[in-house]
């Protein structure tokens, strides 16, 4: 891959629950950019499988993350479906300093809101193809009640019409994951050329 960086870009990938987030990330840091920094989130929901500390999230306590949160440590936060998230500020300050990209995933109010404190943020809507295959992927995760499938069906359909506030949106077609990825990677390298 090309070195990109002629200006350093903070991205921010998001997108409903179940649109893929994780899967673009994991396939962006496979192909292992050099001028990338890929955010690892706090959170204080449980791994999931083959989820690692440090690696996918840092996993903290409760006490741990509203300790981060009382000393001003993260760009943003939210409780979401129960759970904190948050994206590390000192993550994003060191990366941009170093002139990497910056890629942060996280949901669509925590877009709206680095955007706040970010304008310069580039936002990136991810949209599945139909709310079918977005309820399949759900299921398919399972790691999701019943309930809580219908809960993130429901969010989805008021988040999707948001995506006209992003940058640009990108539908995550079926089994064309590398296809999604290099529309990303292209915005990308455009929008550092500018």
């Amino acid at each position: 891959m090309q070195k990109l960086s002629k200006k350093s870009l903070l991205v921010v990938i998001s997108g409903p629950s179940g649109v893929g987030k994780d899967v673009i990330i994991e396939e962006m840091i496979n192909q292992n950019p050099s001028d990338y920094h890929f955010t690892i989130t706090a959170t204080t929901r449980k791994s999931r499988v083959n989820e690692l500390d440090g690696v996918n999230h840092y996993f903290l306590s409760v006490k741990e993350f509203t300790l981060m949160i009382d000393n001003d440590e993260l760009l943003e936060w939210a409780k979401v479906y129960g759970n904190y998230y948050g994206v590390p500020k000192k993550q994003v300050t060191n990366a941009l300093r170093d002139g990497n990209h910056v890629i942060i995933r996280v949901d669509v109010q925590g877009a709206k809101r680095i955007k706040t404190v970010m304008p310069e943020a580039l936002l990136i809507f991810i949209h599945p193809p139909n709310l079918d295959i977005l309820k399949n992927h759900l299921i398919r995760r399972g790691v999701n009640s019943d309930k809580d499938i219908s809960i993130r069906l429901a969010e989805a359909k008021k988040e999707i019409p948001q995506s006209k506030t992003f940058d640009y949106s990108i539908i995550n077609e079926e089994n064309k994951l590398n296809e999604t990825v290099e529309k990303i990677y292209k915005i990308i390298s455009t929008k550092s050329q500018n």
